[in-house]
């Protein structure tokens, strides 16, 4: 049999695994790097960290056909000889506030999301080429080509300069209804055409950002079951027959690593980011603190925890916004703290849920994934909270397994994403909805209004 490699250039290493051609995981292996901050808002990598890492997890992998996945939205420039200019600005980069408002005033909001499917938002990678023109115009100068993290990976692999329409989607330069790189969102933006890698389908070239790599591997090949996924961002994703964006761009919408077909995803910026941030505040690990808030019933007496630690993209794209826990009684404890936490990335999941549904997406089964997942209390809060049952899968390697998935089909072993899907993806395990959350995500839909009111443009 055939082995299948998948690597994904992720934002805190690089994770690579080899499946045969059932799905079943004959390796895995990681690698580690850092992450740079250099300013408050910002975040940065060496691109070379990412390539000695993908060398480091290949040599103790079996070799067998390649697909790649990864951090979607970072910024790598390069010069007329492919070297990195700058270290990569990255996906969770807040730096471009004033790039995006530049943007949608100079294509026009409704235009932009006619076209793009999304409107500007400071993680994407055009409102950063806008901020190097303006803060950085001596390495701007210098730019002859742009890739995205992965694809960066691929091109000290093979040396091709290429991209997926799924990643491509996210950098606001693609066209995305018929997908294809913008000229006209190029030309608005003064970004010449020929900086932008040649686009493919994911099957042509065995790549898709994480995000379409990651639904892939859980299933999520056409319409029907829903990814959850509970990482550090926290996404809900739907496969869409044709391409629908949200009016108001409250979701994104992409194409998808399948041929033909688009998706349409809310992203929630912390989501077991939140967990890691109060685990650490708490300083217990996440078996004793979901012990303790067992003994909470659903609710918790009115706490609630507003999860927008990092800002927010859905629904609200505001990377000012920050968290809160409101509704704190003496009677609260860590358990308490804890629930609270759980509940509140839930409901924010469920605000994404809301307005997949608004698109015509009607699932009847999540696919969850992530390390959020590993936790039965917060998968049973998140399933009564959405009301939708969550399937765990057979394999939960997340990216990297949808990139193997591509591997297969442009090598051949499969012949489509679809036929992968099908010989590979198993459900494991379900989680049923326990109890009902319907009063108490009222009340969280009024937070962040709420703090918006009382605390102006800085919340």
């Amino acid at each position: 049999m055939t082995t299948l490699i998948g690597l994904d250039v992720g934002t805190s290493g690089v994770k690579g695994i080899a499946i045969d051609e059932d799905g079943a995981v004959l390796a895995v292996a990681e690698e580690a790097y850092p992450l740079s901050t250099p300013h408050p808002g910002w975040a940065e990598q060496d691109p070379e960290d990412w390539w000695r890492a993908a060398e480091a997890v290949l040599a103790r992998l079996p070799e067998g056909p390649l697909g790649l996945s990864g951090q979607m939205h970072g910024l790598v420039v390069l010069d007329d000889g492919d070297r990195v200019l700058r270290p990569a600005i990255l996906w969770n980069d807040q730096r471009t506030a004033a790039e995006c408002a530049e943007i949608e005033e100079r294509v026009g909001l409704e235009r932009l999301i006619e076209l793009t499917g999304n409107r500007a938002l400071t993680g994407f990678t055009a409102p950063k080429l806008l901020w190097l023109r303006r803060h950085e115009p001596d390495v701007y100068a210098r730019i002859c080509r742009i890739l995205l993290p992965k694809d960066y990976v691929r091109l000290r692999l093979t040396g091709e300069h290429a991209v997926d329409a799924a990643d491509a989607s996210g950098t606001l330069l693609f066209d995305v209804a018929n997908r294809r790189w913008s000229a006209e969102v190029c030309a608005a933006l003064e970004i010449p055409l020929d900086w932008l890698p040649p686009a493919h389908e994911s099957t042509a070239i065995a790549g898709a950002g994480d995000q379409a790599a990651a639904a892939l591997g859980v299933g999520i090949a056409a319409p029907g079951a829903v990814s959850v996924v509970l990482g550090t961002s926290g996404v809900v994703f739907s496969a869409l027959p044709a391409y629908a964006p949200d009016p108001q761009a409250r979701v994104h919408t992409f194409c998808h690593a399948v041929p033909g077909t688009w998706h349409a995803m809310g992203v929630m910026l912390s989501a077991a980011g939140s967990a890691a941030w109060l685990r650490d505040a708490l300083r217990a690990s996440v078996v004793e603190r979901d012990a303790e808030a067992e003994r909470w019933e659903p609710g918790t007496e009115g706490l609630l925890f507003a999860p927008y630690l990092a800002g927010e993209r859905t629904p609200y794209p505001d990377p000012d916004a920050r968290g809160a826990f409101t509704g704190l009684s003496l009677r609260h404890d860590r358990g308490a703290l804890w629930r609270a936490m759980l509940e509140g990335v839930a409901f924010g999941l469920r605000d994404s849920l809301e307005l997949l549904r608004r698109l015509g997406a009607r699932p009847e089964v999540g696919r969850v994934s992530g390390g959020g997942a590993k936790s039965e209390l917060w998968l049973r809060i998140v399933a009564s909270v959405l009301q939708l049952p969550l399937e765990r899968m057979e394999t939960d390697e997340g990216s990297a397994f949808g990139a193997a998935l591509l591997a297969g089909v442009h090598s051949g072993v499969f012949a489509d994403a679809r036929e992968a899907v099908a010989r590979c993806v198993r459900p494991r395990a379900r989680v049923e909805p326990v109890w009902a959350y319907d009063v108490q995500y009222r009340s969280f839909r009024s937070l962040y209004p709420a703090l918006k009111a009382a605390h102006g443009n800085d919340v």
